[in-house]
């Protein structure tokens, strides 16, 4: 096991001591190398000397700047849930919609699970993850902090992947270039304001060192008990020391039962069945990748004739409209990415299975972008909600939802959570990189 210092890229413009990072053992989430993190300043990170991946950017007045951010995306965020999203007209019938409206009729058309989505993805997740937040950053600025703000703060690392007011705007742009030529449509206050939203929202993540919060912890005493880094740091994977998947703390769990001594969360060295997860997860989108394709994601009615489409055909429709951009971005989001998603994943499986020993920092890397990428596949299901919220004149024209959509929309879930199940440090583990780790642990 190497103990050097990883690679740490200044920018001493910026830099303030006052706000110099301690020093810590870490281990790498991506390969699993454990190394001394050094302290930093505003304006450093620090990068695995392995694999090079970011195990920390200093940030300056993390917690300050953050919380105001918080604050200001929640007020937005209720101005756009009360608001209307857009209005449109035709042959003197108007219809509203706001943030409610399209999951509430796919509800009332029988596809509750779609409501269910839709909801937590652009309003459930997006106010717990900015309530939960500002909740911790408000309760460590009390001269007592509130114990349980660890917990809430581990709520908020498991939201972040499921808050999607980027990917729900996207779908309301291709919603509208479909409306454009259809329907009169006038824009509401809540569509202003979920761009705003998605402002603040990017700039809060931006400004906040996810560490700073877990260092400001242990400084105010939130976890029970002293946590010894010095002791911490004499010890290595051999007797046992293992990371957090929560706060990548490093600890050993015999002294803790189990349980980190910072966050309150079950120690593991790797994430449990993790390959088995993932395969299963995986599968279970291949299957429903065929359905999702086959079946109309939604069916254009206009006097009582009924034209259905899949999710090809709305591709071919904006290229029809001269609208290529779109097409592209629709054709890569919906049909480019789930596909490449699961190719992805499948490899990282295989060669890790196998324990292939080449190209590991690649395969990493691929790990981060299958990670990435696979929430923005949601465009196809937010703009079937826009659309059926909007198209509902009766006889004259309207839209209504297809099993293709609930299909779709599993895929996407699934290789979400196929994602996260699976651990990249496996890979190295099974290629005899990581020498403390057998081949069979996970």
């Amino acid at each position: 096991m190497s103990l050097a210092a990883p690679i740490v890229d200044s920018a001493p413009a910026i830099a303030r001591e006052a706000w110099r990072t301690p020093a810590r053992l870490c281990e790498c989430a991506s390969c699993g190398q454990f190394q001394k993190l050094p302290s930093l300043v505003p304006g450093e990170s620090a990068r695995c000397i392995r694999c090079d991946a970011v195990l920390r950017r200093a940030r300056v007045d993390p917690l300050g700047r953050a919380l105001a951010l918080n604050l200001a995306a929640l007020s937005i965020l209720a101005v756009a849930c009360l608001m209307s999203l857009m209005t449109v007209s035709t042959a003197g019938m108007v219809r509203e919609a706001s943030l409610f409206t399209g999951p509430i009729d796919m509800g009332r058309d029988g596809l509750w699970e779609l409501t269910i989505v839709v909801l937590f993805t652009t309003v459930v997740a997006p106010v717990a993850k900015l309530a939960a937040m500002a909740y911790v950053l408000v309760g460590l600025r009390l001269p007592r902090p509130p114990r349980h703000i660890r917990r809430v703060y581990a709520l908020v690392e498991h939201l972040r992947p499921w808050s999607m007011v980027e990917v729900f705007l996207l779908g309301v742009a291709v919603a509208y270039t479909k409306l454009v030529d259809l329907v009169h449509i006038e824009v509401g206050v809540a569509l202003y304001a979920m761009a705003l939203l998605m402002l603040a929202m990017v700039a809060a993540e931006a400004v906040l060192d996810r560490q700073a919060v877990w260092d400001e912890m242990e400084r105010r005493g939130v976890p029970r008990g002293d946590i010894d880094h010095a002791a911490t740091a004499l010890a290595t994977p051999a007797d046992g020391a293992v990371s957090c998947h929560t706060c990548g703390l490093v600890s050993l769990p015999h002294d803790h039962d189990d349980h980190c001594p910072r966050c309150g969360s079950t120690l593991h060295a790797r994430k449990p069945d993790a390959v088995r997860r993932a395969w299963a997860l995986l599968i279970a989108a291949a299957i429903l990748y065929v359905p999702a394709n086959v079946y109309p994601v939604l069916q254009f009615i206009q006097l009582g004739a009924g034209q259905p489409s899949t999710i090809l055909g709305g591709v071919v429709e904006l290229l029809d409209g001269g609208m290529w951009p779109l097409a592209l971005l629709v054709f890569f989001a919906s049909v480019a990415v789930p596909m490449l998603k699961v190719l992805g994943l499948v490899i990282l499986l295989v060669t890790c299975h196998f324990g292939w020993q080449q190209r590991l920092r690649d395969r990493t890397r691929l790990y981060v972008v299958v990670t990435a990428i696979g929430r923005w596949s949601m465009i196809d299901i937010f703009m079937v909600t826009i659309l059926v919220a909007l198209v509902r004149f009766g006889s004259v024209v309207s839209i209504e939802p297809g099993m293709g959509a609930i299909a779709f929309c599993g895929v996407v879930i699934l290789t979400m959570l196929s994602a996260e199940s699976f651990d990249p440090r496996l890979m190295w583990d099974s290629a005899g990189r990581n020498d403390h780790r057998r081949k069979g642990d996970h």
